[in-house]
């Protein structure tokens, strides 16, 4: 009994020393180190699901110099999880979060520029001994896809109560606005069904039958006019197709809607009601507020999820 009760005062000195020794070798206190020589301190850390790369993170988060400079100071933001750029890349840390985990991270700073933010050189202000330190907490995390989709219906909501409120505040104009457009569609024979929002599509040229999704950026070409036939824009003209991000509000309502419609190719006419477009306010030179407008429209190309 007496030689086994030695032999584990002697392991347990083995193992403060081993302690010791290792926290000799840790500038960090607290942190643990991971084999790309990223230190990370969790704080708060829960069992299930890791986000994946691709994946959207919603995040609350703060990068610290040396703990005395707020490179971006604490808010709330999205960051994609893409694979790790360099050894001990501040996306390993962020890989190994659960949701409602909080965490602190240790990187290192020159990398971290040159590889996360694109900077070739380190600011003038910082020097590559600095600490820089990421103080993240994980609220939630989405395949991008399904955050896509979800941000989407979020826009969507916004933009039926914006209408809402658009024929409620202004029943004369919305009226007014209204009859010009039945009036127009009428003289000119088109005999479409409106969508459920009063978007009216007419197919001039069939494309391939490939719709884009929503989320991803597509690419257009357009002439904007008024119903009188006045042209207040056209990217045909400039010879520059028009990109942007399809259904997370990035331009008018009438467009998110009317080229979900479209197949990759297809060209077309939106007739789009005043409160699909700039509502009640004044935009640009030629479109006055309550403007019903019409754009001719070609879907060039469109990316898609993986």
């Amino acid at each position: 009994m007496k030689k086994r009760i030695v032999s584990m005062a002697a392991l347990a000195l083995m193992v403060a020393g081993t302690l010791m020794a290792c926290s000799e070798n840790n500038p960090y206190p607290g942190y643990q180190k991971n084999q790309n020589g990223l230190y990370y301190q969790f704080f708060t850390q829960n069992e299930g699901e890791k986000p994946q790369v691709g994946d959207l993170l919603e995040v609350g988060i703060c990068i610290m110099i040396n703990d005395t400079t707020p490179l971006i100071p604490n808010r709330q933001d999205m960051m994609k999880l893409t694979e790790p750029k360099f050894a001990g890349d501040i996306m390993e840390g962020l890989a190994m979060m659960h949701k409602g985990d909080s965490a602190s991270f240790i990187v290192n700073i020159d990398s971290t520029f040159k590889h996360l933010f694109g900077q070739a050189t380190l600011p003038e202000e910082f020097k590559s001994t600095d600490i820089m330190r990421f103080e993240v907490k994980l609220n939630d995390f989405y395949p991008e896809k399904v955050f896509a989709q979800k941000f989407a219906n979020d826009v969507k909501t916004r933009n039926a109560e914006r209408v809402a409120k658009l024929q409620s505040d202004y029943p004369e104009e919305t009226a007014k606005a209204a009859k010009e457009l039945a009036n127009y569609l009428t003289k000119n024979n088109i005999v479409v069904d409106p969508t459920e929002s009063g978007l009216y599509y007419v197919v001039t040229e069939a494309g391939n039958g490939e719709k884009p999704e929503v989320g991803k950026p597509v690419t257009m070409h357009y002439t904007g006019k008024l119903l009188d036939g006045t042209v207040f824009d056209s990217s045909v003209e400039r010879n520059e197709p028009f990109q942007f991000i399809l259904g997370v509000g990035q331009v008018i309502p009438g467009w998110d809607e009317g080229v979900q419609l479209m197949s990759k190719g297809e060209k077309g006419v939106l007739y789009i009601p005043y409160y699909l477009g700039y509502g009640e306010r004044q935009a640009g030179e030629k479109i006055a507020p309550f403007s019903n407008l019409m754009f001719e429209v070609e879907l060039i190309d469109f990316e898609t999820f993986e």
